[in-house]
């Protein structure tokens, strides 16, 4: 190579770091608006072998791209509109049931295994527990609501501590009589009380319409502007390829080839096969927490199904509500949900995962874990969804970089 090429590949290597530095600043400069690209990002790369598919019947790629968003989304929502009326009447059971459930553990299943341990020597016996326990004492201080919409503290001395708009003030204790029960009043101080913070919280009443109404805009303008981006990079994606592969010097592009094969497999895997793997179990657990007539079943195999698009701990988590449910109507109903659950991650680890992710999507559980960790404490929920993701495109680049090392020496 002669003087003048070396100093224009130099020129051109550090042309290229530089734009690379400034591309990676503002990204990290503009984190909090990258959102909607990276999941547009995502739903362009698992929408695009449907856009080919339907392309390859004749149509054009726009008209491919609508014609995939409409049955796709259209099934969304016939998915959603069918199951939401289940849905949100076992949630609403849920919670009312959920203070009961709370008690029965406190008062029945803390207890049972409390003596289970002790029995085993675990956990040593409370000579105490055979003692009456000292009545707790009641606070000296009673607070009543007023007409006006304050509070009234009475501090049990003839005297009350009383709420003004100025602060606080002490007064004699009004007398009370006993009040006869009367819905009407009741409603009619309930609704004075609310009109009374309304008009004297005007500004903060205000202020949190405006907060939702922000937020309910926001959501759906990121919404319809999250799938025009996807729906742009599925038009131009051969553009936006042949862009970044102009960007490396002839001699390389066919490994450039070759190392976004590589990428493509491993995200493919993890992307298209997690999402495939996640309908699976979800059903699976449909149809187990069904056959043993679990308490909102609907609920807890919607939550299996959403919690496995995050690998391992997505399982673990899954897990617990099922079994915590399960345990309110029995322990054999508790173990056969977690022996279900168990038997059905077992199929997905050592049959679903090799099938439909392929070997070249694999990644060491260590690695799986670390990316996990890293992505929640950096990126919170959204950091837990693309940690894999990520790190499958960090495994195909080590790969090949290691192999392209390697292979000059043989």
């Amino acid at each position: 190579m002669s003087t003048a090429a070396a100093a224009r590949a130099r020129r051109r290597t550090l042309f290229l770091a530089f734009s690379a530095a400034i591309a990676v600043a503002v990204m990290i400069a503009a984190h909090e608006v990258m959102l909607p690209f990276v999941i547009a990002l995502v739903i362009a790369y698992v929408l695009a072998p449907l856009v080919a598919a339907v392309e390859k019947r004749g149509l054009a790629r726009g008209l491919a791209v609508i014609l995939v968003y409409v049955v796709v989304l259209g099934s969304v929502a016939i998915f959603v509109r069918a199951v939401t009326p289940r849905i949100a009447l076992e949630f609403r059971n849920l919670r009312r049931e959920l203070p009961r459930l709370a008690d029965e553990a406190r008062t029945r299943w803390v207890p049972a295994v409390t003596d289970r341990l002790r029995s085993l020597g675990i956990t040593p016996a409370d000579e105490s527990d055979d003692e009456t326990p000292e009545p707790v004492a009641t606070s000296a201080f009673v607070v009543r609501p007023q007409s006006d919409g304050t509070l009234a503290v009475d501090v049990g001395t003839g005297a009350e501590v009383v709420e003004t708009k100025n602060g606080w003030s002490i007064a004699p204790a009004r007398e009370r009589k006993d009040v006869p029960f009367d819905p009407n009043r009741i409603v009619a101080d309930a609704v004075g009380r609310t009109f009374a913070y309304a008009q004297e919280n005007s500004l903060e009443v205000a202020r949190a319409v405006q907060n939702l109404v922000a937020t309910v805009s926001r959501a759906i303008f990121v919404f319809f502007i999250t799938l025009m981006l996807a729906a742009y990079l599925m038009i131009s994606r051969e553009r936006i390829y042949d862009f970044f592969r102009q960007l490396v010097v002839p001699r390389n592009r066919v490994s450039f080839d070759g190392l976004m094969a590589t990428i493509d497999r491993g995200l493919g895997g993890v992307v298209r096969g997690q999402l495939v793997i996640c309908c699976i179990n979800g059903a699976l657990s449909a149809i187990g927490f069904a056959f043993i007539h679990l308490k909102y079943w609907p609920v807890m195999a919607l939550v299996a199904a959403m919690f496995s698009l995050i690998p391992i701990f997505g399982s673990i988590a899954s897990a617990v509500p099922a079994v915590a449910v399960g345990l309110t109507q029995g322990f054999s109903t508790a173990f056969f949900v977690l022996a279900w659950i168990i038997g059905v991650h077992q199929l997905e680890a050592n049959l679903l995962n090799p099938k439909i992710m392929g070997d070249a999507a694999k990644l060491h559980p260590v690695l799986v874990i670390f990316a996990l960790l890293v992505g929640e404490h950096f990126f919170h929920a959204i950091g837990a969804l693309l940690a894999v993701p990520t790190m499958s495109i960090a495994q195909s680049l080590f790969t090949f970089f290691e192999k392209s090392l390697r292979e000059p020496e043989s």
